[in-house]
């Protein structure tokens, strides 16, 4: 699938996606996969869905905005520290560029993100 053209929709809950494992050095418990799909990009904004499978893994974030479509994780906020979150379908999470996070999924999770 590629991005959408204009007028154009999708569910974003069932798009077919591409795991991948993650890279060795961000794997902290498990066997976690990952996978991204990118739906538009409104000039230097990109929209996408982005999965992840149970495990738990370290990441450096980018400037983000997410929705959680499905599945559950913890985040735990690194650096700078700050209280961890639990989110689940519905939650809406504002990330910063160069955060560093961990992420505990306990259920395969799905969000949409604008960053």
């Amino acid at each position: 699938m590629s991005e959408l053209a204009p007028g154009e929709g999708v569910d974003a809950a069932t798009v077919p996606l591409a795991h991948e494992p993650l890279p060795a050095d961000e794997v902290l418990i498990g066997r976690p996969t990952t996978a991204t799909h990118t739906l538009a990009r409104l000039g230097e904004v990109e929209v996408g869905i982005w999965e992840m499978t149970p495990g738990t893994a370290s990441d450096t974030e980018a400037d983000e905005v997410f929705v959680v479509l499905s599945g559950h994780a913890r985040i735990e906020f690194v650096e700078p520290p700050l209280p961890a979150i639990e989110v689940g379908p519905g939650s809406v999470v504002r990330l910063a560029e160069g955060q560093r996070t961990a992420w505990t999924v306990t259920e395969t999770l799905r969000k949409v993100y604008i960053a």
